[in-house]
C-alpha cells in the first residue's frame, strides 16, 4: 500500500502530521514538539475526492482543533513500510 505525508505547523508551534492513503483517507495522524516528543494526533481527511483538500487534527499539546488545505498534485506517495516488511516476508 503507498502512502504519503502531510505536515503543517500548530499554533503551539508543534508539527502536525498525517499519513494519508492514495484515496486521501487519513490512516494516522501525529504530532512531534520542539523538544522531539511524539503524541498521537488524531487526523481527518475532509472532501478527499477533491484536487484540493482539507486535514483536520487534535493538537495533543495544546489541545486545539487545526485545520489546513493541501493540493492533492503536491502529494508523494511512497510504499509503506509494513508493505515493504510483509512483501519481505511472504
Amino acid at each position: 500500500m503507498k502512502s504519503a505525508i502531510v505536515e503543517s505547523p500548530c499554533e503551539c508551534q508543534a508539527k502536525l502530521y498525517a499519513e494519508l492513503d492514495e484515496e486521501r483517507h487519513a490512516l494516522r495522524g501525529w504530532a512531534r514538539d520542539s523538544r522531539g516528543r511524539e503524541r498521537p494526533a488524531p487526523a481527518t481527511a475532509m472532501h478527499a475526492q477533491n484536487g484540493r483538500f482539507d486535514v483536520g487534527f487534535l493538537c495533543p499539546f495544546c489541545t486545539r482543533n487545526t485545520l489546513r488545505s493541501f493540493e492533492a498534485e503536491a502529494l508523494a506517495f511512497r510504499e509503506s513500510p509494513a508493505a515493504i516488511v510483509a512483501s519481505t516476508q511472504g
